[in-house]
């Protein structure tokens, strides 16, 4: 049986930052890698939420017909794929998810969410303002970081994905990170995994939490191994 392989991005993300990670992987994988709403152009027509955007990508397998896939979730994308896998199980075969995090408290979402501030983005890191824009065109990237701001404090008033519904998910899943990830822990990733029936756990050595600065190849070669193992 030939599953399909979705790719979900982070927060702030779009589908294009996949093409690198796409182009080291096997051409029949035909990796599928989607905008989730309000990002990569696509319009947010309502406030974001993690629920919503498992929604989403629900329609999104409907409408290609897809019955079950892998999906590899990026940091947000992971909390999203799992959430979907809680709530639709015989939809996701297993998920991959890299730099995902899972210990939101009140005050660590307000930590987060106080960085996304577009005009101190737009001042301080005129770069980063500039890919924003690019990535979200033709949306308003300042939404879609007033928006993230206000999921990170949603998440931190009410964590979607907690300890009980980790203890729930039956599908296998492989919580990785960087060795170097600033932003998600060792401890919080591993702790994730003791709660999940059928998790693993991997790191990847020297290496940041943001996709950019994540090796390609290294990356590919563990998804390989992941995919290996459900066949």
């Amino acid at each position: 049986m030939n599953i399909p392989f979705l790719l979900l991005h982070g927060a702030l993300g779009a589908k294009q930052q996949f093409n690198p990670l796409l182009s080291a992987l096997p051409d029949s994988w035909n990796g599928q890698p989607i905008n989730l709403p309000g990002h990569g152009g696509l319009p947010a027509n309502e406030t974001f939420s993690i629920e919503k955007m498992a929604e989403f990508v629900l329609q999104w397998l409907d409408n290609q017909n897809f019955a079950q896939i892998d999906i590899f979730g990026y940091s947000m994308g992971g909390y999203v794929a799992l959430w979907l896998a809680y709530t639709h199980p015989a939809r996701v075969r297993s998920i991959f998810t890299l730099g995902t995090q899972f210990d939101w408290t009140p005050e660590s979402a307000a930590k987060e969410a106080g960085r996304l501030n577009p005009a101190k983005i737009a001042e301080k890191v005129p770069a980063f303002a500039a890919q924003l824009e690019q990535l979200h065109a033709p949306e308003d990237w300042q939404l879609v970081v007033r928006q993230t701001a206000d999921l990170l404090t949603q998440l931190g008033e009410n964590p979607l994905v907690s300890p009980q519904v980790l203890q729930s998910i039956q599908q296998p899943v492989w919580i990785a990170r960087g060795s170097d990830d600033q932003m998600v822990s060792r401890e919080t990733s591993e702790n994730a995994v003791q709660n999940l029936p059928n998790g693993h756990f991997v790191e990847l050595p020297e290496t940041k939490h943001p996709l950019e600065q994540v090796d390609p190849a290294l990356l590919a070669q563990m998804l390989e191994h992941w995919r290996g193992e459900m066949a």
